[in-house]
């Protein structure tokens, strides 16, 4: 199945639920208008939405909880059976608790002849007939739950799930955790989510993109004035796509030389780990290098000039002994360092990264990359500067660094699991960037980057990331990382500095991935499939 990338047109700004709670206290007060009648207008946009998607609407079954999102939900109800749609309400929870503007939506629900029914009755929803033009309507948790399912919540979703009908979200997916991505233990899997006055930023990043399906979004009016003022303006994160780089990369001078664009040196390689090494060198002289030294183990350098004869390949087996002169002439000439792809974890490797990490020192760019990471986690602490296996010290900070791990390595970084990682991502790439400065990206469904220069404190006053919505899953192969990390390289020596050379490369990488799916789809997606494709963003840009 190729996917589309369908959410170009959606505001870039992401917030918290908090901050849409901000958000919404606002326009309540500047249109102004009750929260009434606000709620009356969600309802009509999402009905109006879902009658647009599916032309054929018959009938709607809405779940409704007991907050505010079922008091959209009740007047969805309420609108659509006005409009002679067959609407059945089913109720999650104890209706005793229903308060409020949600209670009084119920009550216009229940008079305009909407039946109301809890859902203990999806036993017999279960052995009934769905006509066809059968919408389902999540109005269940909305934005205010972020803990664990309570009470017939997890067996009303896992019906839903499995009830074959597609499924329309109020703001949120029920069960998703709209700050972070993350899903407890069940989550609506919807087809479609309406998101109102602000994207949630959970709704990209982690398990959103899949439970959310497509995003629709409407500000439900929102004046001008709002959009600008400085709550707006402090959106928690923002979503970057291709088009966000776009200005990035401008084009060569008519006489520029292969020196103007830099010298790329890569380390890796260790035995039996050639090709990840290679890839990140001719990743990084496809995205435009000028020149791309790599440094590998001996059984690797003949094939790698055999696959790449314009890459500078150079054996150096003694790091320790006489091969530190030569890595130190290579790297006296490098515009960055790439180190990682097929490092391994031997003697050879630390050393490499040891005396990479040294020379380096905090004047030249370094991206660090695979086993780069597992190998600077191993020698992490609580205080920087840990001893190393070899009892030497290792650099553990540079605001030159860029970090590029995928779950499993951000948790060996911070001493968690990847679980924890998964359950907050935009915490772990806080806490990633700064134990380790320099530039962050968390890789996964809605990569998410954190930049130098840009962090305050994270406990009292979030700062923003950036959530690439680029990509699809077809990149779950191996040798994409390493792609990654040779474009990162190749960007930094062609003059961008490490944040925009993040911002660039995660963008580019995910686009050339979804063009590469267009014809042929996901599966079987290889890292070398996106090199014609990288080369040509890079130069179309």
């Amino acid at each position: 199945m190729n996917r589309t990338n369908s959410n170009t047109h959606l505001p870039r700004k992401l917030y918290t639920a908090e901050q849409v709670r901000a958000l919404d206290t606002l326009l309540i007060e500047h249109i102004p208008i009750s929260a009434l009648k606000l709620m009356r207008r969600a309802a009509s946009v999402v009905l109006s939405v879902i009658s647009q998607r599916w032309p054929d609407l018959r009938r709607l079954v809405v779940f409704v909880g007991t907050g505010n999102n079922g008091g959209d939900g009740y007047y969805i109800a309420a609108l659509a059976a006005a409009e002679g749609i067959k609407v059945q309400v089913l109720e999650c929870g104890d209706i005793a608790r229903i308060r409020g503007d949600a209670a009084s939506a119920r009550e216009e629900a229940r008079a305009g002849g909407v039946s109301c029914k809890q859902c203990d009755i999806l036993l017999d929803l279960a052995s009934a007939h769905f006509c066809p033009g059968t919408v389902l309507v999540d109005a269940l948790l909305g934005t205010g739950r972020s803990g664990a399912l309570r009470g017939s919540f997890e067996p009303t979703i896992d019906w839903m799930n499995g009830s074959g009908l597609p499924i329309v979200s109020v703001d949120v997916p029920s069960g998703l955790n709209c700050d972070t991505g993350h899903v407890a233990e069940v989550a609506v899997c919807a087809a479609m989510t309406v998101c109102l006055v602000a994207l949630k930023q959970g709704l990209f990043t982690g398990s959103g993109p899949e439970q959310a399906g497509e995003i629709v979004f409407h500000d439900l009016g929102m004046p001008e004035a709002l959009k600008s003022g400085s709550v707006a303006k402090a959106a928690s994160s923002t979503r970057i796509d291709i088009n966000s780089v776009s200005s990035m990369l401008k084009p060569r001078r008519l006489d520029a030389h292969k020196g103007d664009c830099g010298n790329v040196l890569v380390l890796g390689g260790d035995v039996g780990y050639g090709g990840a090494a290679l890839m990140a060198a001719e990743a990084a002289a496809r995205i435009g290098a000028g020149t791309v030294s790599l440094v590998t183990r001996t059984p690797h350098v003949t094939a790698s000039l055999a696959r790449r004869p314009e890459i500078m390949v150079r054996a150096i087996e003694e790091p320790d002994a006489f091969g530190s002169e030569q890595l130190l002439a290579l790297m006296q000439k490098a515009s960055v360092i790439v180190i990682g792809p097929g490092l391994g974890s031997s003697n050879w490797s630390y050393s490499i990264l040891r005396q990479a990490l040294e020379f380096a020192g905090s004047h030249l760019p370094v991206v660090l990359d695979a086993d780069a990471l597992n190998l600077l986690a191993e020698t992490a602490s609580i205080n920087e500067g840990s001893l190393g296996s070899e009892g030497k010290s290792m650099r553990m900070h540079s605001p030159l660094w860029i970090l590029t791990p995928h779950p499993g390595e951000a948790a060996r970084l911070l001493g968690s699991t990847a679980a924890l990682v998964q359950e907050d991502r935009f915490a772990a790439a806080y806490s990633l960037q700064a134990k380790f400065g320099g530039a962050v990206l968390l890789k996964g469904a809605g990569s998410l980057l954190c930049c130098p220069g840009e962090i305050v404190n994270f406990e009292t006053e979030p700062s923003s990331v950036e959530v690439c919505t680029e990509g699809n899953p077809g990149m779950a192969s191996g040798g994409m990382g390493d792609v990654l990390s040779g474009m990162l390289g190749g960007l930094i020596a062609q003059g961008l500095s490490v944040s925009d050379a993040l911002r660039c490369g995660v963008c580019i990488h995910g686009e050339a991935a979804d063009l590469a799916v267009v014809s042929e789809g996901e599966r079987g997606l290889l890292a070398t499939d996106l090199f014609h494709h990288i080369r040509r963003l890079a130069n179309n840009l």
